[in-house]
């Protein structure tokens, strides 16, 4: 459940959501023949000749290198928002806009900023919506990536059902408010592209 706000006063901006690349061992060939193998069990795409077995065996493994992804970048989205509510609460008048975990979650995913939104299509990410509230969703479960051994292949299969479910169920764990976003503002990088801005920045103050 929520409820919409205006914070008033002046443009406020938020700390910015810094990206850190995705650092497991798997080529991108791998990933390619992963989803390959999904099409083939769905008989979308013509079988190679391997086993049922063995398609079954690379579909889980795409299936989790996936769970796996969207778990680390949940993390990112869960270090910017608990970012968010310090700076918040640090700022003068912020009784106006309730420090709630979910209401930052929501201003990322359903309320993107034109900037932030526009800097995510540049990068390709169209689907940047589902992709974030899968990877809040994930995180509002697990603490750590789970082990492989520790997932049922009925999971790993339907895992984006689940993560909708969990991100639907995080934001109702709670009433929040909805943010105006005509009045918050937030950045998006690459922690690399960050790095890069933060050096360049510090050579401009000792020059």
């Amino acid at each position: 459940m929520h409820t919409s706000t205006n914070v008033g006063g002046a443009l406020r901006d938020l700390p910015p959501l810094i990206l850190h690349p995705f650092n497991e061992r798997v080529a991108p060939s791998d990933l390619l023949e992963n989803s390959k193998a999904a099409l083939m069990l769905s008989g979308l795409m013509p079988c190679d000749g391997s086993e049922p077995d063995e398609l079954q065996r690379r579909l889980l493994a795409g299936r989790y290198t996936e769970v796996r992804m969207l778990f680390f970048l949940g993390k990112d989205v869960f270090r910017w928002i608990e970012q968010c509510i310090e700076s918040n609460q640090r700022t003068p008048g912020s009784e106006e806009l309730p420090p709630s975990p979910q209401s930052f979650a929501r201003l990322l995913v359903q309320d993107t900023p034109p900037g932030v939104r526009e800097k995510l299509l540049r990068w390709g990410v169209a689907d940047y919506r589902t992709i974030f509230a899968r990877a809040i969703g994930l995180n509002a479960l697990f603490a750590e990536p789970p082990p492989l051994d520790t997932l049922s292949g009925e999971f790993l299969r339907n895992y984006h059902r689940y993560a909708d479910a969990l991100y639907a169920s995080y934001l109702d764990a709670q009433p929040h408010t909805a943010i105006d976003t005509s009045l918050l503002q937030f950045e998006l990088y690459a922690s690399g592209e960050y790095s890069r801005k933060l050096e360049s920045e510090w050579e401009g103050n000792e020059a």
